[in-house]
């Protein structure tokens, strides 16, 4: 958080600074190359909100003007959803038709946009949700959960990006964008303590370095006790605690107007416990948690560690050549990761007999590890557009892509001596990718501008994947496969000026997402075909229709977005995980369609109150009559026909996994000035209808409808300098099965619990 827009942003003032601190409120957010913001304004002013600038088309805009669903988050808000320590998936729910999980805990974040995303929990798993961190791609899913800390804004553009963004975003792009260096000195540091030990500790310094550059470092860490004990080790709380650092550091280079260079070096370390996998705490019959359940304990018999270690850098040139400005954005990412779980979630087995296994029927013993031990990511872009070339504007591009990775996969003899190591399993893909692309606007009235856009894209991989040592069988000698394509990607939108406070607009797109390959070794059964053995799922297109309009009214007091769409996707990738075969699978339905509509709202309802409200319904649908997948092999109560082939069931009419079909967010925060400060109130509430875990229906494997919310009160002085708060996260303590494991028992993980705590933050 920079200086200057960290105190555009400190809550209600009298007098003349009253309206610019009640516009700092509505939550705006401005690109990195924004307009600075206005300190003061005057007294006879009335408060408004802010002009919310964007970046979701590679040009700074004003979000109203930007033809497609977009919601902007600013730096308050997102260390307020944060203020729990809790990591990246603290945002599902918070912007409509957006819903995060995970199996992995923090390390591995899977996202969704309007019912669209990957289930698969392998570390090459391909995602149809692009992240973007400071202009770089994070393609591997282990990247994307790099903690966000001192950002200006995140940005969701909604709808496949093809065009200016590429590869892999047929659902959309989050965009987080770090504050910039500045030249004048200034910074912040942040505080909290709370339930479990939990304590962040966050903060940033800036200032200038000579004549023309600046320096930024920002930092974290973030620490939680474990509160889940684990009761086949003895007595004490060892479970479900973490430590957490990162750290960033930019300098600005920018010796005159016409050129400016932004380095940014960023590391990220995280230790901590992987997912807790919990056996048999679904109720037979019933999603509902079986009598009894306490989430503070837990009967495994495996280990249950993680580590990751995170390093990365990029370099943003940018040269105003007059009529034109060339862009440059070169990014590398490294990452080694390593991952240790009781799958089976209990103890013991059925074999040795009556009263040494549980909590329930446990068949077999299931404890594995995943690890990620050589990455590399390099990415380059160049990019030129036009500079105000009237009615019409321009820009073009070319972007490269080369990836290499190295998946581990292990299996451990739980109940041998010291647990050792009985099975060993690899893969290995270089991925290698580029595209060509172009993107136009034009101004064909006053009223009426009109876009597209095009890109080619080509992308290919070399994979191979070999099991060494099998626990259950034989080794399975290299399987290699090469999958390929090549796409057109575009998007043609309008947007139409009806008056000074609204905007009508269209847009059709079409996105794509390349070949992927699904080769997890370890439990297979080696007389399988080799194609059954290493799974590759065909390029998936979207092609998508969305319609809206977005509104400024009420003298700038109230802004309001909507959209209705659809999109059918050719040929989607689905991931078939875990079921009675104990693989994953990758395959292509024949198609998937989803349609809905979304409502972004933001006013200033009062002087001194500012409330949000966003909504979406997103109903989605597998279409393909012919296509079966396992059903699982814990004793559940499936809801489809079944297949041909014994133990597969028919998933036609199934609506996409973890795709809620309602999700629902507000915000409201209230203000009033007391003494030399303001006292504020701040609450923020996110529901995500039920979801199927799986591609298949069942009763027990869907997850319960979820509601959470969160509180803030807080005292601020020295016009916002210095604030003191307590809050609290989950305040319900909602608990809800949020996944879980079909092939053994059923087993299933849980939301983030219940924290409080104290904060203490101040800026200079």
């Amino acid at each position: 958080m920079t200086t200057s827009n960290s105190r555009a942003r400190r809550g209600l003032r009298l007098n003349g600074l009253a309206a610019a601190l009640l516009a700092a409120l509505a939550g705006a957010a401005h690109a990195e190359t924004a307009e600075p913001r206005e300190e003061a304004a005057s007294a006879d002013e009335a408060p408004a909100l802010e002009t919310v600038t964007v970046t979701a088309q590679r040009r700074v805009e004003n979000i109203q003007d930007v033809p497609m669903a977009i919601t902007a988050v600013e730096s308050e808000k997102l260390e307020i959803l944060a203020s729990g320590g809790d990591d990246i998936r603290f945002l599902a729910g918070r912007l409509p038709s957006l819903n995060i999980e995970s199996s992995f805990g923090r390390a591995f974040p899977r996202f969704y946009i309007r019912g669209l995303g990957n289930t698969d929990f392998d570390l090459n798993a391909s995602q149809p949700v692009s992240l973007v961190y400071d202009g770089v791609v994070q393609e591997n899913p282990i990247l994307k959960g790099f903690p966000l800390f001192d950002l200006d804004q995140v940005e969701m553009a909604r709808g496949p990006q093809g065009t200016l963004f590429g590869r892999n975003s047929p659902a959309g792009v989050i965009k987080f964008e770090s504050a910039r260096p500045e030249t004048e000195f200034g910074g912040f540091g942040s505080l909290s303590y709370g339930r479990f030990a939990t304590s962040n500790l966050s903060g940033a310094v800036t200032g200038g370095v000579g004549e023309s550059g600046a320096l930024r470092l920002s930092v974290l860490h973030q620490r939680r006790d474990g509160y889940v004990d684990n009761t086949r080790n003895g007595p004490g709380d060892d479970l479900e605690g973490y430590r957490e650092s990162a750290a960033r550091l930019q300098y600005l280079y920018a010796p005159d107007e016409g050129f400016e260079a932004l380095f940014n070096v960023h590391a990220r370390q995280l230790d901590g416990t992987a997912r807790l996998f919990r056996a048999n705490i679904i109720r037979p019959g019933s999603n509902d948690f079986v009598p009894g359940f306490r989430r503070e304990f837990l009967s495994i018999d495996g280990r249950n560690e993680q580590e990751l270690d995170q390093f990365g850098a990029n370099l943003r040139l940018r040269w105003d050549l007059g009529s034109t400005t060339l862009h440059s954005i070169t990014g590398y990412e490294s990452v080694d990761a390593y991952s240790r779980g009781d799958i089976d979630g209990g103890y013991g087995a059925v074999f040795l007999g009556e009263g040494n296994y549980g909590p329930g029927l446990i068949p077999f013993p299931a404890e594995s590890a995943d690890g990620l031990p050589d990455h590399r990511q390099l990415s380059q872009e160049f990019r030129i557009e036009s500079n105000e070339w009237g009615r019409f504007d321009w820009q073009a591009g070319v972007f490269g892509f080369d990836e290499s990775i190295t998946v581990d996969s292990f299996s451990y003899n739980t109940f041998a001596p010291g647990q050792p190591q009985n099975g060993y399993a690899t893969q290995q893909q270089d991925n290698e990718a580029w595209a060509v692309f172009a993107s136009a606007d034009f101004d064909a009235t006053e009223r009426l501008k009109l876009r597209g856009g095009l890109r080619y894209s080509d992308d290919r991989k070399e994979f191979v994947a070999e099991r060494v040592t099998g626990p259950f069988g034989p080794p399975i000698a290299p399987i290699h496969v090469e999958p390929s394509d090549t796409d057109v990607s575009w998007d043609f939108s309008a947007v139409y000026q009806a008056n000074d406070q609204l905007n009508l607009y269209g847009r059709v797109a079409r996105g794509f997402r390349a070949p992927s390959v699904q080769g997890r070794l370890m439990f297979a059964d080696a007389s399988l075909p080799t194609s059954e053995l290493v799974t590759v799922a065909d390029s998936e297109t979207v092609l998508s229709w969305e319609a809206g309009l977005k509104a400024q009214l009420w003298e700038n007091r109230l802004r309001l977005g909507f959209a209705l769409y659809r999109y059918i996707i050719n040929d989607p990738q689905l991931t078939a995980v875990g079921g009675n075969a104990n693989i994953a699978r990758l395959v292509n339905a024949d198609k998937a369609e989803g349609h809905g509509a979304e409502l972004d709202i933001e006013a200033l309802l009062t002087d001194h109150l500012l409330v949000t409200f966003g909504a979406s319904w997103n109903p989605t649908e597998i279409r393909d009559p012919n296509l079966t997948v396992f059903r699982c092999g814990a004793p559940c109560t499936v809801l489809d026909p079944a297949g041909t082939v014994a133990g597969t069931v028919r998933i036609d009419g199934n609506p996409l996994p973890q795709a809620p079909r309602h999700v629902y967010n507000v915000t409201a925060r209230y203000g009033v000035p007391m003494g030399a400060g303001e006292l504020f109130v701040y609450t923020d509430w996110a529901y995500r209808s039920k979801v199927n875990f799986f591609l298949y229906e069942s009763v027990e494997y869907t997850g319960k409808p979820l509601l959470e919310g969160g509180l803030r009160v807080g005292y601020g002085w020295k016009y916002g300098d210095y604030e003191l708060a307590l809050f609290g996260r989950n305040i319900t303590d909602r608990k809800v099965i949020v996944g879980g494991l079909d092939f053994n028992n059923l087993t299933g993980f849980l939301n983030e619990p219940r924290t409080w705590g104290v904060e203490f933050k101040a800026r200079f």
